[in-house]
């Protein structure tokens, strides 16, 4: 088969590789796309540890069985299906509570750390354990499809966040992640989503996406306006989909007493807590990881439109053509949303935006 292949740092290339043979409880899947992920641009580089190469990357994916294992019952050739891209024991204490996004035994698709290496789906074939897998809906193309994995993760920051409805909301970042947010928090019942960014474009994004009120803004300013639009109280609860000091603390500093600062971003891999503020505010943070079982609810959401993914995606691109979008997405190009990569395309489409 065909595969995208990290062999070194800042180094991609269409490799053959041997077609892969699912095991007794696995699919054998002919890949249609795959989105390429920011942690995917950030193993490209060796900055996150967890692409050691040589690794085909890749877990934003949906695509074709081709062929089931023995013990597999209730997929067949020929079936549509995405799957999470946390592969779960399902028999260990996490699991059996429903929190397999924190598996004992988890593994991430696409990812090599060290503990363990699986390959991903940059490639035209993949294999993965039957229950991870869902079948897709016939109205959901593959692009869309290769966005459920994002979408799941932002439905479950909220879902995390305990949101009863009519919250005020602040949402850092108009990433992916933060975007989606967004309507993961309108579609669970935000009275209002404020978001902010330092980057016009994706704020204007954010605009159409239904965001009540955009913010040009981060740090001490990010807090001053929220403060004068909230009357001084600070909103409800803090999605923050970035996960740097200046950004972490501006949300606990925007958020009002006893509320809640969710963190979903995790670019540094430490940061400065301002403790005596969370502890006297009683503010609680919680963290989110991945997702648990949202790719149903996903589904359905994109079907009623009530998260809208079609706009986020900036290019639907031949798999040959990915070491040239990650060198673009590495390089920081504006512009550039979600890059989807087909295995069985030869042509390219890109939005104008």
């Amino acid at each position: 088969m065909k595969a995208l292949l990290l062999s070194e740092y800042n180094h991609l290339a269409i490799q053959d590789l041997p077609d892969p043979t699912p095991g007794p409880d696995e699919l054998l899947i002919q890949v249609a796309a795959c989105g390429i992920c920011g942690s995917d641009v950030h193993g490209y580089d060796g900055s996150t540890g967890r692409r050691i190469p040589p690794i085909v990357m890749g877990h934003e994916a949906a695509g074709v069985v081709a062929a089931v294992g023995a013990e597999v019952s209730g997929f067949a050739p020929g079936d549509r299906v995405t799957f999470d891209s946390t592969v779960f024991c399902g028999a260990c204490d996490y699991c059996l509570l429903g929190q397999v996004n924190l598996c004992d035994n988890r593994q991430v698709i696409g990812v090599s750390c060290g503990e363990y290496r699986r390959a991903g789906a940059f490639a035209e074939l993949l294999t993965v354990p039957a229950r991870v897998a869902y079948r897709l809906p016939d109205n959901l193309s593959f692009p869309e499809a290769a966005m459920l994995e994002a979408v799941s993760v932002a439905l479950h920051g909220v879902a995390v966040s305990e949101l009863k409805g009519q919250e005020v909301v602040l949402v850092i970042g108009a990433g992916m992640i933060g975007l989606l947010l967004l309507q993961a928090a309108r579609a669970a019942g935000a009275s209002r989503v404020y978001i902010s960014d330092v980057d016009k474009t994706r704020l204007k994004l954010a605009e159409e996406l239904g965001a009540d009120e955009t913010l040009l803004a981060s740090g001490a300013a990010l807090v001053e306006e929220i403060l004068r639009r909230t009357d001084g109280r600070g909103v409800d609860v803090v999605l923050e989909a970035v996960g740097r000091d200046e950004t972490i603390a501006a949300g606990i500093d925007s958020v009002r007493k006893g509320g809640t600062v969710t963190l979903v971003g995790n670019i540094s891999p430490q940061v400065t807590l301002p403790l005596q503020k969370v502890v006297s505010r009683q503010i609680r943070l919680q963290g989110s990881c991945a997702s648990a079982g949202e790719y149903p609810q996903a589904m359905e959401l994109i079907a009623k439109n009530e998260i809208k993914v079609a706009s986020l995606i900036t290019a639907v691109a031949p798999l040959r053509d990915g070491a040239s979008w990650f060198e673009r997405l590495h390089a920081r190009e504006p512009n550039l949303m979600k890059i989807v990569l087909d295995p069985r395309s030869d042509s390219s489409t890109e939005r104008a935006r």
